[in-house]
């Protein structure tokens, strides 16, 4: 397969049509930028990740996207909750009384639509879309990344720009090519989940709840109402005690959901109507979110555990911020990774404040209730980590969790390189840690 063509003329190519993707381009072409968005597949097409925090309500704000979402069917969120493994729900964290603006009432949403779109929308700014288009490669001089070589109905060429943003999602496209994915250290989980029709639902605001579900070994089970009386649940726990008898992932779920009380009988009058997948081993961040040329954002860069909800706000963020940073580089002709230092350090912080919280929940000594039964005063700040306030001093509050949990330090790399590094030596980098 030879390549037949060069696109150029961009300013920038962005690998993913989903929400930092999409953000990403919405936010560019706002500002009169000609940007091309590379997506593997047609949408709407299938994803998980339903549930959202009520900070995912700025960049959405930013990008045109609230009155399309109080249009659409999706489930009203108010609040998330925590079930005991024996059934006892904890008081629920309602957005509304903690939060005095629109941002309070979120959406559990159905990802094939959501993202749909979200990209309808990019294109309605000015954004072109390659659907059904692989990227093979990215188009690397020295260490300075060109572009992407693609492929399209049998045919490959080259998209150039001066800055390429991977929000290819899990996969780490550049990341891979680059050897920068680093594993997080201890956030090596299994997720198992699948969807049923006709689960029981709470009354009131507590209709469109996420549930967070104890287990007994410190893994969770998520339970979350989707429209159409669909409720989407899953399971993440460690390797170990997911699969301590045997592999077969309908007798891991049902046994797990028969662990927590509360799924349990909510899910009785309920019935199975999806295959039930897995993904493993899931968390990690890249050494680097960007070079020369380049830019990481969303689950390209970085993916936590997804145990509060956080992963698409840190995407639909991280295209937003990216989507700045960018046009600022583009504007000062120099797309070097050091102009996107102050993006890494933004993106880093926020994300520690949540992998904070995620550590001290698998911690089998942590529980919120008993941090805030000696430290009420911290309930709102727990509250704002939870509903995607990141970009804050949590200081007070990782303190007072230290005395109930490990808190991780801040992991050492993710930042943009103040100096090139070279592209024989990326891959050959090793023995980082936290």
């Amino acid at each position: 397969m030879s390549t037949k063509r060069v696109q150029n003329g961009y300013d920038a190519v962005i690998l993913g049509g989903g929400p930092a993707g999409s953000t990403a381009a919405a936010v560019l072409a706002e500002k009169g930028r000609r940007v091309v968005v590379v997506e593997r597949e047609k949408l709407p097409r299938y994803k998980v990740g339903e549930s959202l925090i009520p900070y995912c309500y700025f960049p959405l704000k930013r990008i045109g996207m609230i009155e399309k979402l109080r249009e659409s069917s999706f489930i009203k969120k108010y609040s998330v909750q925590f079930a005991a493994p024996d059934g006892r729900i904890s008081t629920p964290f309602y957005f509304f009384q903690h939060l005095e603006h629109d941002a309070a009432q979120t959406w559990q949403v159905v990802r094939s639509e959501f993202d749909a779109m979200l990209l309808d929308n990019a294109v309605e700014k000015g954004a072109e879309v390659m659907s059904e288009t692989n990227a093979k490669r990215l188009l690397m001089d020295g260490g300075r990344c060109l572009g992407l070589e693609v492929e399209q109905h049998g045919e490959t060429f080259h998209l150039e720009a001066p800055v390429t943003i991977d929000c290819g999602g899990r996969h780490g496209f550049a990341a891979t090519q680059l050897g920068w994915i680093v594993p997080d250290p201890q956030l090596n989980k299994i997720a198992v989940w699948t969807y049923f029709k006709g689960g029981m639902r709470d009354a009131g605001y507590d209709e469109g709840a996420t549930t967070v579900a104890y287990l007994p070994e410190k893994g969770w089970l998520w339970y979350i109402p989707l429209p159409d009386d669909v409720i989407g649940v899953g399971v993440v726990a460690s390797r170990k005690y997911l699969y301590r008898d045997g592999k077969n992932l309908e007798v891991v779920l049902n046994r797990e959901i028969n662990e927590n009380r509360w799924i349990a009988e909510h899910l009785a009058p309920a019935e199975r109507i999806e295959s039930i997948q897995v993904t493993a081993e899931y968390s990690y961040r890249s050494r680097y979110c960007a070079g020369d040329g380049l830019v990481l954002a969303g689950d390209a860069f970085s993916f936590l555990d997804p145990v509060f909800s956080s992963g698409v706000f840190l995407a639909l963020k991280s295209g937003e911020m990216a989507g700045d940073a960018v046009d600022a580089a583009l504007q000062a002709g120099d797309a070097s990774a050091g102009r996107f230092a102050a993006y890494g350090e933004k993106l880093c912080f926020g994300i520690e404040s949540m992998r904070k919280l995620v550590y001290a929940f698998y911690d089998t000594s942590f529980s919120f209730g008993r941090v805030l039964r000696k430290y009420p005063d911290l309930r709102g700040d727990l509250t704002d980590c939870l509903i995607g306030n990141l970009f804050r001093d949590f200081g007070p509050l990782f303190a007072a969790i230290a005395e109930f949990a490990e808190v991780p330090q801040p992991l050492s790399y993710g930042k943009a390189p103040l100096q090139p590094v070279p592209l024989e030596a990326q891959a050959a980098l090793e023995g980082i840690s936290s």
